[in-house]
Order: structure tokens, then sequence, then C-alpha cells
């Protein structure tokens, strides 16, 4: 007689189930769009004396790609002014894009890897063409302090959930 359970195949995992862990792949990035503008130059390049404000806004959005099997289109929107009126330096917008498969994640999951671990995948790079762009404008480089996005995710949940109270009310 044999020691094994038959309910489990011989890698030890129950006969039938799926063992494969959850996969994000990142199949293409992309600039969707991206704005610079530098309403008061050359004369704001001579008096920069010292570092305006600096005012950033950030946004993510996913969409399911249609007639796929798992994938989805995740935008990151970086919005960075520095300055107001006739004192402002630049104004910097970017949506930066990826195209993401996700594989074996339970429904309850899918939300929070979409806005939470997809941008912050994206994150660096989008980062990174805002410091190009801002230095190819004749400024220091902006360097966008890191972004929190599981803060920014409980936040809109908790918007959403007010919402949705108000409108039951």
């Amino acid at each position: 007689m044999s020691d094994t359970n038959d309910a489990t195949g011989s890698n030890g995992t129950a006969t039938g189930q799926q063992a494969t862990p959850p996969a994000i792949n990142i199949l293409t990035q992309y600039i969707k769009d991206l704005s610079f503008e530098s309403p008061n130059s050359p004369a704001i390049l001579r008096t920069q004396a010292r570092g305006p404000a600096i005012n950033i806004g950030v946004n993510v959005g996913a969409n399911a790609i249609e007639g796929s099997d798992g994938e989805y289109d995740v935008r990151l929107t970086l919005n960075a002014k520095a300055g107001e009126g006739a004192e402002m330096m630049f104004h910097v917008e970017l949506e930066y894009g990826g195209v993401f498969r996700l594989q074996n994640f339970q429904q309850e999951h899918l939300l929070p890897v979409l806005f939470i671990e997809c941008p912050r995948l994206l994150f660096p790079f989008a980062r990174q063409v805002v410091a190009d762009v801002t230095r190819n404008g004749g400024f220091p480089p902006l360097m966008i302090d890191p972004i929190d996005f599981a803060k920014l995710f409980q936040q809109r949940m908790a918007e959403e959930r007010a919402r949705q109270q108000v409108q039951t009310s």
C-alpha cells in the first residue's frame, strides 16, 4: 500500500487544479501624449535665481483591450507646472502607457494590480521622459519623487464609495 494521497499528483499539487502563479508581462510601452510649454522663454531662462513652486498631478487609467484575453492598456498621466502666470517657467504634460498581459489573477486582485503594480512599473520610464524634456527645454531636469500608487488607489476607492453613498441617499 502507498503512503501518498490519491487526490494529489506527484508534485504535491491537487490534481485538476492550476498551479501556475500569477504573472504580469509588459508587452509594450508608449508615449500617448507629450506637451511641453515654456511660455515666458527666453526671458524666464535668464531669471532663474530661485526655483518656483512645482505642482505635480498624477492620474492612472486602465482599460481591457477588446478582443484580447487578459491584456490591459494602463495609462499614467503626469502633469507638472513650475510657476504661475508671468512667472511660469514651464508646464509639462505626459500620458505614458503600457500594454500589460495579466495571467492567473483572482478577480478581487485585478484592480489593485492594474492601478498599483502596473503604474509602479511604468513610473521610472515616465519620470525619465519628464526629466529629459525639462532638461531639453533649458531647465534643470525635473526628477519627480517616487509615487505611492497604493495610497492613490485607496484614496480613489474611498472617493468611489463616498460617491456611491451620495447617489443611494
